[in-house]
């Protein structure tokens, strides 16, 4: 690639320490309001909220820790980081949607279970299993047992309250 001119060169390295002179009292500005602030607030500890601590931990790992301990800011680097690192932990954890255990038997076919068991009494776990799968529904044998378990401990309960 060809070098640029040198009056293009020039005007360019005019231009670009001009903007870095702009950004360089923008950065002086909010140094010093930070400063007043500190002043006003003393000892006090500042109350951020939730966005604000977000908003903040963004910036500051863009900074990187060195840069963050040259700027005295309200919080130490450490901190910043920190909330960083809770933030993007927050971000990828499932737990809320995440449901405790397996999903449960529909009652579709914990009917069709009963009805089975109930219109052939000689079949065991195994026999209505085989059924099931005749009908297109894979179940287990322990999935059976326990439909039935919960069938006749329910039917007990309810023979105790109407007698």
């Amino acid at each position: 690639m060809d070098p640029l001119p040198p009056p293009l060169a020039f005007c360019l390295l005019l231009f670009s320490g001009w903007i870095n002179r702009q950004q360089q009292a923008v950065i002086e500005y909010l140094r010093e309001e930070n400063r007043v602030l500190r002043a006003a607030y003393g000892p006090q500890r500042v109350r951020l909220t939730n966005d604000q601590r977000r908003r903040l931990a963004v910036k500051g790992k863009a900074l990187g820790r060195r840069r963050l301990a040259g700027l005295a800011g309200i919080v130490t680097p450490d901190t910043i980081l920190r909330w960083y690192r809770r933030l993007v932990a927050t971000k990828y954890d499932g737990s809320t949607k995440r449901r405790p255990g397996r999903p449960s038997t529909t009652p579709d076919l914990a009917g069709l279970v009963a009805r089975l068991a109930n219109e052939n009494p000689t079949w065991g776990y195994t026999r209505i299993r085989g059924g099931l799968q005749h009908l297109g529904h894979d179940v287990a044998r322990n999935t059976i047992k326990a439909i039935l378990q919960n069938l006749s401990v329910a039917n007990c309960q309810s023979c105790r309250e109407h007698a």
